[in-house]
């Protein structure tokens, strides 16, 4: 979002103001601006997933793993357990109505959204940020 407003207000100032050389340094400063606002979101989220990293319940940290598990029962029947089900099924010869169908597209996102924080935290337990077995 930051970026298509930094866009939009660059757009306005070209608009509005005819020396380049001012133009040039209002862009950049709104840039400047927007990369702050950005690194200061990211470094918040850090604190945010720090404090539930934190956690020593059996799944270690709360709605991430039990999103996991869920990702992982999506794909195993998606992948594996459905077509293996219409599988002996068909063979049987039995009749079924459809099967449900999950939006792999969104289960994706999620999915991979999910294994991008997992590597940054690999990532710093590699670089000793993080104590191994918390």
């Amino acid at each position: 979002m930051i970026p298509a407003l930094v866009t939009a207000a660059i757009g306005l100032i070209d608009k509005w103001i005819p020396d380049a050389d001012k133009k040039a340094e209002l862009a950049q400063d709104l840039a400047t601006l927007a990369e702050k606002q950005a690194h200061e979101i990211a470094l918040a989220q850090i604190e945010v997933n720090k404090e539930e990293a934190k956690s020593q319940g059996i799944f270690k940290g709360g709605w991430r793993p039990g999103l996991a598990w869920v990702c992982v029962a999506a794909f195993a029947w998606h992948f594996v357990l459905q077509p293996i089900s219409i599988f002996l099924i068909a063979l049987y010869g039995v009749d079924i109505p459809p099967l449900p169908q999950f939006d792999m597209d969104t289960l994706m996102t999620v999915l991979l959204g999910m294994l991008g924080l997992g590597t940054m935290r690999t990532v710093e337990r590699i670089k000793g940020k993080i104590p191994n077995g918390k």
